[in-house]
């Protein structure tokens, strides 16, 4: 029996990229599995790239490219999609702001004319900007202050463990900033981040790549395109001193743990070995940590973790945070929990992973990439992203069908020296959560065996 590590790479994506005269980008990937296409657009303005005094700026943005056009009524582009039987949503990451609509093959014509529109600009009213400040205060609201944990550990430890502005920010959304949001600024916002040349296409499903590049040219190509902006610089130097933080949550009712760890750069051998050493720590019930935490030493009901708070580790550029975080019980002293947690990270740093166990690691990988890409509530989104990420990222989407043959090529070796240099104590932060509510009582009626 052949090890994983031996057998051939199975992703091999079609791509097909162009580049049209006014810079944008163009991918094609196309799967003739079921009569299905997902066209989808990315801007390279995201969270940690948007200018000081627009905190939450790109996360406003994202809102009001819904609010119409000279050419569609406000919301009209999801009324569209839905008639036609298909999906769509949009999202705000570190590095990216998407828009994208999964939809029957047979309107590819219709899919490429609204983002095409899209793209051309919004019309916002100083009603449409009030309108949707609003829905984004109330999104933070909801989402992060009136809710446990709701900042944890993400923008809490973005904040600590980051010296950068870019990085450290809240990109979420800053109410004081979000307040001082003029119609210029969006004016502003959208000529700079908004051009063809900061942005990608990609098409991907069940279409013709000829009939569709004519259809690309003929919707963007007399877009007028912008230089594109000036890259933020979001270096961060090297940790050398271990971090820590605390506070309190009037909300939670047990307390929290989270430790992060600088990540080595996206794309070289040893972020693939942290991939790998993310698969046999942390991710799934095998996980060493879950093994540990929960099933021998029963501090927590879960262990959760991984690289890149707002996706996953192909659609993100470093600096990142490899992260692990946990809820336990309150009787638990968070010096108990790290003891048996460093225990657990030290043995990877003094000796190599298994061959079994890197076998292992290669096959939850594998299946967290195919689980990735076969996105079944937005068919075709998932590879619609790496895509996108690959091409805006590393400059070819091409790139992924590499993503199995790098982490093949991780060897126990270079697993234990990316451990020994990334898992140091002195590379990382953490962070506590105080829980400043009560716990609640469990009713007399609700105990004993079910």
């Amino acid at each position: 029996m052949t090890s994983t590590r031996e057998r051939p790479f199975e992703l091999r994506l079609p791509v097909a990229r162009h580049q049209l005269s006014n810079g944008l980008r163009v991918v094609f990937s196309t799967d003739h599995s079921a009569p299905i296409i997902c066209v989808a657009v990315y801007y390279h303005v995201g969270m940690r790239l948007e200018p000081r005094g627009r905190t939450g700026f790109a996360h406003l943005f994202e809102h009001l490219m819904f609010q119409g056009s000279e050419s569609m009524a406000k919301m009209e582009i999801a009324r569209l999609v839905q008639q036609n039987g298909g999906n769509l949503n949009g999202s705000t990451r570190y590095d990216f702001t998407n828009y994208f609509e999964a939809m029957p093959s047979h309107t590819l014509d219709l899919a490429l004319w609204m983002e095409a529109d899209r793209m051309r600009g919004p019309v916002i009213t100083q009603a449409e900007l009030d309108n949707q400040r609003d829905v984004v205060k109330n999104e933070i609201r909801v989402n992060v202050l009136n809710r446990p944990y709701g900042s944890f550990p993400w923008l809490d430890m973005q904040a600590i463990a980051f010296t950068n502005w870019h990085n450290s920010h809240n990109g979420y959304g800053d109410m004081e900033d979000l307040d001082a949001a003029s119609l210029d600024d969006v004016q502003s916002f959208f000529d700079s981040y908004y051009s063809p040349a900061n942005a990608v296409l990609v098409v991907v499903g069940d279409f013709d790549e000829a009939h569709a590049l004519d259809l690309t040219r003929r919707y963007f190509e007399d877009i007028p395109a912008a230089p594109p902006p000036t890259p933020a610089d979001c270096t961060e130097p090297r940790q050398e001193t271990e971090r820590r933080a605390s506070r309190v949550d009037a909300l939670a009712n047990k307390p929290a743990l989270a430790v992060s760890y600088h990540t080595p750069e996206s794309g070289s051998r040893e972020y693939y070995a942290l991939g790998l050493l993310d698969q046999v720590l942390v991710q799934g019930e095998d996980s060493l940590l879950h093994q540990e935490l929960v099933s021998r030493r029963g501090f927590t009901g879960s262990v959760d973790g991984g690289i890149n708070f707002l996706g996953h580790m192909h659609n993100a550029q470093t600096p990142l945070l490899w992260t692990v975080e946990l809820v336990h019980d309150t009787d638990v002293a968070t010096d108990t929990i790290l003891e048996a947690f460093d225990a657990v990270i030290e043995r990877v740093r003094t000796e190599p992973i298994a061959a079994a166990v890197l076998d292992r690691a290669l096959v939850k990988t594998r299946s967290s990439l195919y689980g990735t890409i076969n996105d079944t509530y937005y068919p075709g989104a998932g590879r619609a992203d790496l895509l996108a990420s690959f091409e805006l990222l590393e400059g070819d989407a091409g790139q992924v069908n590499t993503i199995e043959g790098r982490f093949a090529a991780v060897t126990p070796e270079l697993m234990l020296e990316t451990a020994r240099e990334y898992l140091r104590p002195s590379n990382r932060t953490i962070l506590t959560v105080e829980p400043g509510a009560a716990e609640p009582s469990v009713p007399a009626e609700a105990g004993g065996a079910a």
